[in-house]
């Protein structure tokens, strides 16, 4: 088959497309033939060698997509020939064949398309880990989004207003800015205007995606509120003082979805409530960038400069 492969560490240009040996399907896994790869900013730091790697020969990337599966274990009784599958945390993605182990295996919908599928699958069940497992919040509550243009921030603001919640954002850009509020956001701020002042202690959940805003985060939260961290797309947060949490009995969640993912009940749960929102019409995506398998490295290189709106996938 061929792959997107990696011998070295370093910039996009050490990726290369080349042909390597099938996977091995043993009996409690389906070998799924890939139409769309999902490229996530956590592929970039593998890539870079600063992120958690599957042992391979060599390298290969990624983590979901979707496909249909051309061949079943021997202990493999739930899914046949033919099905149509995705998967969100299966390593070695970046490939026209990918062993999927059966518990990580979610079914799909007729009516998703495979585009949508895959533009939705990991950043949609990271919305609903923070929404459900960690922030829990009420209809009527108010809550932030830090970077709520960015892929999970999108999904969790058009989900979280589908739960009644009044959801503010801060965005970068005026036309990132227009983009969550066109999809239903109350009032987003631009991130570098002086609005926060008038905001503290209002919130009752923020979610904090950018990591060095936590610090922010911790003011703009209410009593008893909750400050969600999961992600330093913007730097490193810097250590939060216990004691400034205790002030106004203030808690920092925070988790990996891996710990939630745990069995395939898990997963198709997770997934089904992720549809629900899809098929009621809560949620909507822009169209996704398609590169070709072959031209990875241009994708790394266009998620990594900000070149493109919304998902990234890749089609072998």
């Amino acid at each position: 088959m061929k792959a997107l492969t990696f011998t070295e560490f370093g910039a996009a240009s050490v990726l290369q497309y080349i042909t390597v040996a099938d996977p091995i399907v043993t009996a409690e896994t389906v070998l799924v033939k890939t139409t769309y790869i999902g490229l996530n900013y956590a592929d970039i730091y593998r890539r870079q060698g600063t992120y958690h790697l599957a042992d391979h020969t060599p390298y290969i990337d990624g983590y979901e997509g979707i496909g249909v599966i051309v061949e079943v274990g021997s202990a493999v009784t739930d899914y046949a020939i033919g099905d149509r599958v995705m998967f969100v945390d299966v390593p070695l993605a970046n490939a026209e064949l990918v062993a999927v182990p059966v518990a990580n295996v979610i079914r799909v919908p007729d009516l998703l398309s495979d585009q949508f599928a895959a533009s939705i699958g990991l950043q949609g069940l990271t919305a609903d880990f923070l929404a459900h497992d960690l922030a829990q919040n009420q209809p009527g509550d108010r809550v932030l989004i830090h970077g709520i243009s960015g892929g999970v921030g999108q999904i969790l603001s058009q989900m979280l207003t589908a739960d009644g919640c009044q959801v503010y954002g801060v965005a970068s850009t005026p036309a990132k800015q227009r983009l969550a509020l066109d999809a239903g956001a109350e009032k987003v701020f631009l991130r570098h205007d002086d609005w926060a002042k008038d905001y503290h202690d209002y919130f009752a959940t923020v979610f904090d995606g950018v990591g060095k805003t936590v610090p922010l985060s911790l003011q703009l939260t209410a009593t008893r509120g909750r400050i969600v961290f999961y992600g330093m797309a913007g730097g490193n947060p810097p250590k939060v003082d216990p004691l400034a949490l205790m002030q106004g009995s203030k808690s920092l969640m925070t988790g990996d979805l891996w710990d939630f993912l745990i069995d395939a009940p898990s997963r198709q749960k997770r997934a089904a409530r992720l549809f629900g929102y899809v098929q009621r019409q809560q949620i909507t995506l822009n169209v996704p960038t398609i590169f070709p398998l072959a031209e990875g490295a241009q994708a790394h290189e266009a998620l990594e400069q900000g070149k493109v709106a919304g998902k990234i996938l890749l089609q072998p």
